[in-house]
């Protein structure tokens, strides 16, 4: 009980006192003329009855306010303690010292919420910023019970990935249980690999224990990079395969030169010859290299304008309507619309080339070319299509990989680097549109493309 609340129920108790001595003195004034003790007990007694009276009322009274108001007061705690944040006691003008206990109260209450409600916001952006991640992230207790993931780890391993639940029950991959038993068990940060995870996919897994106990793990989706990686590797390997072939070629041949002082004049002619086509085909692969690095480059920028699509398909049959007279082959159009698209005149240039030498070296034997294009939706399809051997389907959706060839040896007599449909490939990307194959052996092969009309790419941009 505080001093202020037991000063004020003493007062009351001497104000009680007082009034009592008051109704005694009251009765003794009435009963003054009758004599003896007997009357005088009676009085004391009647007075002491109308004091008891008036004063148990006016206690029971006082003590029923104090009881009501701590009841609210415990009431207000209990409501605290079971999370009702918003509980509030109601104040009243008074000067006391519950009032100011019951204000105090309030204030905390408010306080609580207040940090209650930061907290659960911190919590959300931490969430969010969590599923936001590239990477996924789960932590787990010293117990492998799961305490919280992210969504993209519910998305790789599935919802049955949930807090409350242990790990070993969703995530049976044998290297991350691993690296997660070492950051649990040795309590040192442990790196492992996975591809057993997700089909198809590869992980870094880096997994922290935490000072609290349990620990942290995140998933880093490596994929792209090993694709990316193993592409280098591929191409390294290719681009060193053929240059080694003319280079070896060119070395045997300077070498017999040498060695042959007196070599007769049509021996040294034929072998310049063979070490010029060997230079030649090293010219060709350098340039087709500096192309497709230029094309696959991040800085490449086509001067795109409209053009009409009969146009393009126009100029492409005379610019190499002298190389493929000379072959023998009928060059012809399919027909084009009218329609402008947005295109770089150099850029379809080298595309247009590209292909009809493609369908000269390996479709020569249907002895017809013929170019076209149709408007389909919003794009115009343009196609070159041969009526020679055709290409059998394995081959169709590898096709414009670099230095991806269906006839090897073929290719290489014909002077082909492989590089020439991966090059065509990043010009009409760069465009916006797409590109694909179609054949059937024996019925020819078609090659398509498509690019967006002038109208819809400006609307795009």
């Amino acid at each position: 009980m505080t001093p202020r609340i037991f000063t004020r129920l003493f007062g009351l108790i001497v104000l009680l006192l007082a009034f009592e001595a008051v109704v005694m003195e009251f009765v003794f004034h009435l009963g003054f003329g009758e004599a003896g003790s007997g009357t005088h007990a009676r009085n004391a007694l009647w007075s002491g009855l109308i004091a008891l009276a008036v004063s148990i009322p006016v206690a029971a009274w006082v003590a029923n306010r104090v009881i009501a108001r701590l009841r609210r007061v415990a009431d207000f705690a209990r409501r605290i303690a079971a999370g009702d944040l918003t509980a509030r006691l109601p104040l009243r003008e008074r000067d006391d010292d519950l009032s100011a206990m019951e204000s105090a109260l309030n204030q905390t209450a408010e306080r609580l919420d207040s940090s209650f409600a930061e907290s659960e916001s911190r919590g959300q952006e931490l969430a969010a910023m969590l599923d936001s991640m590239q990477e996924a992230v789960f932590a787990v207790t010293a117990e492998g019970v799961v305490r919280w993931t992210n969504a993209v780890m519910q998305r790789i391993a599935g919802t049955q990935v949930r807090a409350g639940r242990p790990l070993v029950h969703s995530v049976r991959d044998p290297e991350v249980l691993e690296c997660l038993r070492g950051a649990l068990d040795r309590r040192e940060v442990c790196f492992g690999r996975t591809s057993s995870l997700a089909p198809g996919r590869v992980f870094e897994i880096n997994a922290t224990p935490l000072a609290g106990g349990g620990a942290l793990v995140v998933l880093h989706d490596v994929t792209s990079i090993e694709a990316a990686e193993k592409s280098r590797r591929e191409f390294i390997a290719n681009v060193s395969h053929e240059l080694r072939t003319p280079l070896t070629s060119i070395q045997g041949y300077v070498e017999t030169l040498i060695d042959d002082v007196n070599a007769r004049p049509e021996t040294a002619r034929e072998f310049l010859g063979v070490i010029l086509k060997n230079a030649a085909r090293m010219s060709r692969l350098t340039e087709d290299l500096l192309a497709l690095a230029s094309v696959e480059s991040p800085d490449y920028r086509l001067a795109l304008q409209p053009m009409r699509a009969s146009s393009l398909v126009a100029d492409a049959i005379h610019a190499l309507g002298g190389i493929v007279v000379d072959s023998g082959v009928d060059l012809q159009s399919d027909g084009a619309p009218d329609e402008h698209v947005m295109a770089d005149p150099d850029a379809m240039s080298q595309v247009f080339g590209n292909l009809i030498e493609n369908s000269l070296k390996y479709g020569k034997g249907g002895m017809r070319i013929r170019v076209g294009a149709k408007l389909v939706g919003n794009e115009v399809q343009f196609s070159v299509r041969d009526f020679g051997p055709g290409i059998a389907s394995e081959h169709l959706d590898r096709i414009f990989e670099r230095f991806y060839r269906i006839d090897k040896a073929r290719s290489r007599e014909s002077g082909g680097t492989g590089l020439g449909l991966a090059i065509v490939k990043g010009i009409v990307q760069a465009h916006g549109g797409r590109i694909w194959a179609e054949s059937e052996l024996g019925s020819g092969a078609a090659f398509l493309f498509t690019l967006p009309l002038a109208e819809a790419a400006v609307a795009a941009v």
